[in-house]
């Protein structure tokens, strides 16, 4: 569902002086109340609106799930992403352990000479901190994720893809990269951002504020 441009005007006019009547609403457009009915017959069909009897309309706060889901396809992955926390594969497993908490993050992504080459969690770093082996002899690409097993995103995907794709592969963090083609064939990967499941949850909140 797209609102119209008059329909979003009606939304701002009542969140600014709700409650407020038909006729109200109509002097501030200089539209007649016929001539606005048909708006916000959609809008309160649509529970953007609510009205009371003798008393005007109110906005409710809720979003149609339909409008929640365009605005979900409609925001970009570069608009979203942050800072990504980096360690270079030849960095030790403690080393990289210090890095995760002192970043206060779940995920580190691994590079070589300046392209992604891995990615490791929390996860990874617990099941191997519970042996008995020395962390700081262990590199960190030795339990890393590889290629071509982690899920990367582009600028220009949205936000619903960012879900999709990190439901789909139970991951809590994924790479935001910027694709480059090399000799052989082969493609390169410079990570430019992330994208974790709190930055995912907090471009929702905001759509439903």
């Amino acid at each position: 569902m797209k609102l119209s441009e008059r329909q979003n005007q009606i939304i701002g006019i009542v969140k600014e002086d709700q409650p407020i009547t038909s006729e109200q609403i109509a002097e501030r457009l200089n539209l007649t109340r016929s001539a606005l009915r048909p708006d916000l017959t959609i809008l309160t069909m649509a529970g953007i609106l609510d009205a009371r009897p003798k008393v005007g309309y109110y906005h409710t706060g809720r979003m149609p799930a339909s409008m929640l889901a365009n605005l979900v396809r409609s925001i970009l992955v570069k608009d979203i992403k942050t800072r990504p926390v980096v360690v270079n594969s030849d960095a030790s497993v403690y080393d990289s352990i210090v890095t995760l908490f002192l970043e206060d993050v779940g995920t580190l992504f691994v590079e070589t000479e300046g392209y992604l080459v891995g990615v490791v969690s929390r996860k990874d770093f617990l099941r191997h901190a519970m042996g008995n082996a020395d962390l700081n002899k262990i590199p960190v690409s030795m339990i890393m994720t590889r290629m071509p097993n982690i899920v990367t995103l582009d600028d220009d995907e949205t936000l619903a893809d960012a879900v999709f794709k990190m439901v789909e592969h139970q991951v809590d963090c994924t790479p935001v990269v910027e694709r480059f083609a090399a000799p052989g064939g082969k493609e390169k990967l410079k990570i430019t951002g992330r994208v974790s499941k709190t930055a995912v949850v907090s471009a929702i909140y905001d759509m439903l504020r």
